[in-house]
């Protein structure tokens, strides 16, 4: 009886209820508290006339608090009847909870009955982390508004997808959390993905936040005389389910998030390699003139990217057959494979409807397509016209995806592909709102494939035809009797009364629409910004199937929390512009730092637009430094390879014969994320959390935790201004000794083809003696240790060995060797799995005069190695 009564109250709250300003909610009252060793347990209930702002106030609620671990605190507030939406786990999975006992818990949950509120403290020093006290809760049926208080000018981080600063700005600033399309990165909008989850930096140490919750929501940080510091929480639905993370240093802080939402997903050696791509590269001899363009300049070319030019009109598992015919194609994977290097191609979810088209008929068999209100596959406009959509969260959906997988990447008879790319998965849609008939919009837009380039045949072949049995998708709100925690019933789904700051417009424009039904009963109003999550693990799936014993890499646009466990990131559709340059810093930082995601970088030259040649040079010098390096440019835009200009094609040798040299740091690196959750690239603050003059630098970053890369920022400038901690410093190129004061430095005349680079004092960075042009060469490089002594004389490094392919990272055949030197000689010790012919064969002292000793230290056992006379005065 309930749920027809909730549907009926909801169909006629517009008309029954009159909406009450959201300031006039009365919030709620806490009863029946429990408490016991390892949480707590109360009811809340309405506290007095509903306020029915933006839907109907739910007249009762519970908390549940749980201390999961010493570190972790879990406060969850859901309806009391749980038919509010609630992120299933086989989106996400839980944590594991040890039931740490309150006693010894980092955190203390303090509650107020009356009106309800809590704060969050740490347990030693009393300090309030978290303050709801200013704004009663509101929790509707289809808004949530949670407040809590801030220091004044805080120190905020992280709240992706953004191309904004860094460090948050706290003045009428929102963060909006929508999965879109976002070319040339907007600022101040929602992206392509997100991540609801926030680092606080004090001077007392930082803390965490997670809120996980998948619908639409504005984040509001602002500043006011009357409120002081705030975050404020608005979303379109959901519970309020929200992990306290104690920290307490930024590291650490990174790591139990980690363990939230999952490790992220060991990439591939290859994968560390210098990628190429381009929608725009007409026909496979094009493809493959660019990988002997960059034999020819001497440019170390790792993978070559096929971008939807390769699709037979853009559809999905089938070859162009006059310009990517299935035999050529073939036959360049396998050139390239002798050659030791790597193809990715690009896979969208938009599906053709052309009823000759294979996959889509095995699809409609398989009913593997979300569908409409009618019960007919739901359609709507990608790059193949008019296209359905997978369901990749049912077992129907993914079978059907991992198996045309099979059929056309199938080694003997297909395309033997390395990697796979996952593009336009918010999702998506070029229909640009629900008005929009699919088959009208599609034949209105029906254009040749691509424009015509010189010496490229244009077949003038039309997009696909359209059944023409379907009819306009139907936007009727859903009736459908509420599932267990999968959403209210009667809400409208399209058009909430609380209207985020969507950069698109309205939550179904240039999407899917948000009233279409996933087939576990749950609604893309829910689900929408998870469309991309589950896409990538269907694909990481497909590939494992094909290789279960090689790790897959799997690139992917569209991201929400715990993605990294399945697939790297890019940026999206940049723009080629000294800002777009500047502003992936502060992305990549975001990303690696706060988010868990460590494999991540931008399209380098920038994707949109013209590439100039200085910025472009300037750019492959950054993202050389950067976990995933890759050039790439739109349809619309000039060729901008390295090879294309020879300043360019400078900055990019010298780039990547460092990147090659320094692949097992970084590499080790995203071992270290993949194993424990700490950064693969590092702010300024985390490895110095005390100087508060790194807190809000977002223009220089630390690869790993001893690389301190500063890179030139202005336009067309040859000076850069950076930060140098007060620490010991030498600078990577020459191995001079640099003494930091905590204090900006200026270097001026700066090459096109440099970028000042340092390595901290403290460290020892294992490094490959030789370059080479392909990573399975450089695999059969010898090492070179580079000591860099800290001011007390010693350092430390590590290197992660294993075969660089399969799925068994940390195991028992692999090697994590730690490197110490005492001032007088290097020690190695650790696990020894990895049976390497490379050998240590030179250690580097870089200090006031540079030791250096030749010799051959196997890296299969320990060696103790003396560089200095023991009894000499260090």
């Amino acid at each position: 009886m309930k749920c027809l009564t909730w549907t009926y109250a909801l169909a006629a709250a517009g008309l029954a209820v009159a909406a009450a300003s959201i300031d006039e909610c009365p919030g709620y009252k806490a009863s029946n508290i429990v408490e016991g060793d390892t949480g707590l347990t109360a009811d809340l209930t309405l506290a007095g006339e509903a306020c029915n702002a933006y839907g109907l106030d739910l007249q009762d609620l519970k908390l549940v608090v749980e201390y999961q671990t010493e570190d972790r605190l879990h406060v969850v507030i859901h309806d009391a009847d749980e038919q509010v939406y609630q992120v299933p786990e086989s989106y996400i999975s839980r944590p594991e909870s040890s039931k740490q006992m309150n006693a010894n818990a980092a955190l203390s949950f303090d509650l107020k009955q009356d009106p309800f509120s809590f704060t969050i403290r740490r347990k030693g020093s009393g300090e309030i982390l978290f303050d709801t006290s200013r704004q009663p809760l509101v929790f509707e049926s289809q808004f949530l508004r949670l407040r809590t208080s801030l220091p004044d000018n805080a120190n905020l981080y992280g709240l992706g997808e953004h191309s904004d600063p860094f460090r948050l700005p706290t003045q009428d600033y929102t963060r909006t959390l929508w999965n879109g399309e976002s070319p040339f990165i907007p600022r101040g909008s929602n992206l392509y993905g997100s991540h609801p989850m926030y680092l606080e930096h004090r001077t007392t140490g930082s803390h965490g936040v997670f809120f996980l919750n998948s619908n639409g929501m504005d984040i509001k940080i602002n500043t006011t005389a009357e409120d002081g510091t705030f975050l404020e929480y608005n979303t379109l639905g959901g519970i309020l389910d929200l992990y306290f993370l104690a920290g307490d240093s930024p590291k650490n802080v990174s790591k139990q998030y980690a363990e939230v939402v999952g490790l992220p997903a060991m990439m591939p050696y290859w994968s560390l390699g210098f990628h190429q791509a381009k929608y725009g590269y007409w026909d496979v001899n094009y493809l493959a003139e660019v990988v002997a363009n960059y034999s020819a300049a001497g440019i170390p070319l790792e993978v070559i990217w096929a971008d939807i030019d390769y699709m037979d009109l853009r559809k999905n598992f089938v070859t162009d057959p006059v310009n990517f015919p299935m035999d050529k194609m073939r036959e360049l994977v396998d050139t390239l494979h002798d050659r030791h290097q790597s193809f990715i191609m690009m896979l969208d979810p938009g599906t053709s409807t052309n009823t000759s088209y294979d996959p889509y008929i095995r699809g409609l068999e398989a009913d593997a397509f979300l569908l409409a209100d009618d019960g007919s596959p739901y359609r709507g406009v990608q790059w193949a016209g008019e296209v359905v959509w997978p369901d990749y969260t049912s077992p129907e959906g993914v079978d059907w995806w991992v198996n045309e997988m099979d059929i056309f990447f199938d080694p003997d008879t297909g395309l033997d592909v390395d990697g796979l790319w996952n593009d336009m998965n918010e999702a998506s849609n070029f229909c640009p709102d629900t008005t929009c008939d699919p088959k009208k919009h599609a034949d209105d837009t029906n254009t040749p494939p691509d424009p015509p380039f010189p010496g490229r045949p244009n077949t003038g072949r039309p997009i696909p035809g359209f059944p023409d049995s379907f009819q306009p998708n139907s936007t009727a709100l859903r009736t459908r009797a509420s599932g267990d925690k999968k959403g209210l019933p009667g809400r409208d789904l399209l058009n909430p009364e609380y209207r985020i700051n969507n950069h698109l417009g309205d939550i179904s424009d240039n999407t899917i629409w948000t009233n279409i039904t996933n087939h576990d009963g749950t609604s893309q109003y829910d689900t929408h910004n998870m469309y991309g999550l589950s896409m990538v693990k269907a694909t990481r799936a497909g590939l494992i199937k094909r290789r279960p014993s090689s790790r897959p890499f799997v690139l992917t646009r569209s991201t929400f929390s715990s993605s990294s466990a399945y697939a790297a990131h890019w940026f999206g559709d940049n723009n080629s512009t000294w800002s777009d340059y500047r502003v992936s810093i502060p992305q990549m930082l975001g990303f690696t730092a706060v988010l868990n995601h460590p494999m991540v970088g931008s399209d380098v030259c920038g994707f949109n637009g013209k590439a100039e040649e200085a910025m472009c040079a300037r750019w492959a010098m950054l993202g050389a430094f950067m976990p995933f390096y890759r050039n790439h440019a739109d349809i619309s835009s000039d060729f901008q390879e390295f090879y294309q200009w020879p300043s360019v094609a400078a900055a990019a040798k010298r780039a990547i014969d460092a990147r090659y040299h320094l692949l097992d740091y970084i590499y080790t690196a995203l071992y270290r994320a993949s194993a424990t959750g700490v950064p693969s690239v590092n702010p300024l603050f985390f490895v110095y959390p005390e100087d508060e003059g790194t807190w809000a630098i977002d223009t220089q970053f630390f690869l790993g935790e001893s690389i301190l890369v500063s890179p030139v920022t202005n336009d067309d400038s040859q000076t850069v201004n950076f930060y140098l901690p007060n620490d010991v410093f030498y600078d990577f190129w020459t191995g001079d000794k640099i003494e930091g004061s905590g204090a900006v430095v200026e270097r001026t005349g700066v090459a096109w083809d440099d970028i000042p680079v340092h390595i901290r004092g403290g460290s020892i960075i294992p490094m490959r003696s030789e370059s080479a042009n392909t990573t399975t060469d450089l695999r059969g490089n010898d090492f070179t240790l580079l000591v860099a002594p800290g001011r007390d004389g010693k350092a430390r490094g590590s290197l992660y060995l294993d075969d660089g392919e399969t799925m068994d990272t940390g195991g028992e055949e692999t090697s994590d060797i730690t490197f110490e030197w005492d001032g007088v000689g290097v020690r190695s010790t650790g696990r020894f799995g990895y049976k390497s012919r490379r050998v240590v064969e030179k250690i580097v002292v870089l200090a006031d005069e540079d030791d250096e000793v030749v010799g051959s230290w196997s890296l299969d056992r320990e060696f103790d190695v003396e560089i200095r006379d023991r009894g000499e005065e260090i």
